[in-house]
């Protein structure tokens, strides 16, 4: 590992520990030669993953633009930044565990947006927006509406309120 400070090769682990969610490893780590201090956070890798993207190019997965994905459609979202993290490692873990080491980005699109969906609907429809390429207001109003058919309680009608008797 790279010193931050200085640039050596040569640093040295101090102490490692799991993360609270053990999706990775915590390590202090030590430059010999500035004497500079810092973390690194280290997870494991089951496969080097490829994506196949819609115009035919293959490109290494990149987790953090997968996160950063995540986070645009989440902004100022209260959501917490743990589940957030969670997330994204769950669905990195899934596409790692498919046993293909090419995958689609349609694929991980559609990951995304079933995760998105459980986790807050307003994100969801972020990232579906961009994700489908909304081009109208009717492509959002029928993706609300698959939220509000979801959300209506079994045995009502789509139509039906639920608070009236």
């Amino acid at each position: 590992m790279r010193c931050p400070y200085c640039g050596s090769l040569d640093t040295q682990v101090k102490d490692s520990r799991p993360t609270e969610d053990s999706a990775a490893i915590r390590r202090r780590r030590i430059c010999p030669d500035c004497g500079g201090r810092f973390t690194t956070f280290e997870r494991v890798q089951l496969r080097e993953l490829t994506v196949l993207k819609r115009s035919g190019r293959r490109v290494p997965f990149d987790r953090d633009k997968l996160a950063r994905s995540i986070e645009v459609a989440l902004r100022k979202r209260p959501v917490d930044p743990e589940r957030v993290e969670r997330l994204v490692s769950g669905l990195v873990r899934r596409l790692e565990s498919q046993g293909e080491s090419e995958i689609s980005s349609e694929m991980i699109g559609e990951l995304v947006m079933e995760s998105l969906k459980q986790l807050d609907d307003v994100a969801y429809v972020r990232f579906a927006s961009v994700y489908r390429n909304f081009r109208e207001a009717k492509d959002f109003h029928a993706l609300i509406g698959e939220l509000q058919t979801r959300d209506v309680p079994i045995g009502l009608p789509a139509d039906a309120d639920p608070d009236k008797e």
